[in-house]
This record gives structure tokens, C-alpha cells and sequence, in this order.
């Protein structure tokens, strides 16, 4: 254990030699040191962000459903989705996976309960909102602003939010109220201390 010790210790300060070292390169034509400074201004990785593809990654979606698409699903067309593209990181039926589960479910005995959209996201919308920018986790931004109302109306169902027969749309989804809405307070202290 020691030996191991004494490794990983000289491993650590040979890195930090060779992190000071890396801060001057040397020029291959001289003997002279090159600046970070003098780094080239585009390495030529990527391309540049047209309009087009700036407006299709400005879809985000306000707590007050400012900024929801048009379209609409219910909860039925949700699970066959969930199913499909979800399980694999979130389980069946959403309780709980590498991803971490996404359902309300009993707390073991001297457990705290995990927070879930269903016990403790404040709006609603938030959880289109995610769904729509971050999931699936291997292709995010690929669900239809239909596939997202239903995987959304699934979720809410399955923590018991809203009825299964709820078609969820722009409307419908801004009315749902969360049982964790009230527990947010905005911070409005104006200096002062850091903790009420």
C-alpha cells in the first residue's frame, strides 16, 4: 500500500512539472520559446453556426409555457415512446435506472424519498423543456414537439399529475400545477445575509 502511495505521489508532482514545462513550447525553426499567445486564431475544428442552426437550438420553454410548439400527445403514445428510447437509462416505467428515476415511488425505511418531476419539480413545462433539449441521452434534440407532449403527458401520468386520457398541448400543459411550485421561493434578498 505504501509503494502505492509513493507512486501515485510522484506521479502527481512529474504532472506538475510537466504542466510548468508545457506553458513554453519549443519552436522547431530556433531555439527561442513560443507564447500561448502566438497560438493560431482558428484551429480549424467544427464549422461556424449559421442562423439556421441558432434558431433551431433556440427552443427553450419558460415555466409560464412562453415558447411551447405547437403539437400535442397523451400519456398512451408516451409509454410506447418511454419504451422505446427511455427505459434503457430511466426503467420500467420510469422508476429508476443508470439514469436515475423519473417516478414517485415509496421511500425505504429510514430513506429519504428521491426527487422526482413528481415531487419536486416545480413547473411542468420544465419537464417538456428538458425532454425536448436533452433526451434521449444518444440523440438529443431528434423527438418531434409531438413525441415530447407525449412523453411529457406520460410522465405526468405515471406521477399521478394528470389523468391518462389528458391530451396535453400548449394550453393544457401550462395549467398543470406541480405539488412542489408552492416549496420554490424566488430569492429577493437585497444584501443582507446569505441564508433566511
Amino acid at each position: 500500500m505504501l509503494i502505492k502511495q509513493h507512486l501515485i505521489q510522484g506521479l502527481v508532482v512529474l504532472t506538475g512539472l510537466f504542466s510548468l514545462n508545457a506553458q513554453y513550447v519549443p519552436n522547431q525553426q530556433s531555439d527561442r520559446l513560443v507564447r500561448p499567445d502566438s497560438l493560431p486564431v482558428r484551429f480549424w475544428f467544427g464549422r461556424p453556426a449559421t442562423s439556421e442552426h441558432i434558431a433551431r437550438l433556440n427552443d427553450d420553454v419558460r415555466p409560464d409555457g412562453l415558447g411551447l410548439p405547437s403539437g400535442e400527445g397523451v400519456a398512451t403514445q408516451g409509454a410506447v415512446l418511454f419504451a422505446a428510447k427511455c427505459a434503457a437509462c430511466h426503467g420500467e416505467g420510469g422508476t429508476g435506472g443508470t439514469g436515475g428515476a423519473l417516478v414517485v415511488k415509496p421511500a425505504a425505511p429510514g430513506k429519504r424519498t428521491e426527487k422526482v418531476i413528481g415531487n419536486y419539480w416545480p413547473y411542468a413545462t420544465t419537464v417538456f423543456d428538458y425532454i425536448q433539449r436533452a433526451m434521449p441521452f444518444n440523440e438529443p434534440g431528434s423527438l418531434t414537439p409531438n413525441e415530447v407532449y407525449a412523453l411529457t403527458a406520460y410522465l405526468l401520468t405515471a406521477n399521478k399529475l394528470i389523468d391518462e386520457k389528458t391530451v396535453l398541448n400548449a394550453n393544457t400543459l401550462r395549467s398543470v400545477k406541480m405539488p412542489a411550485q408552492p416549496l420554490f421561493v424566488p430569492d429577493d434578498r437585497k444584501g443582507g445575509p446569505d441564508i433566511r
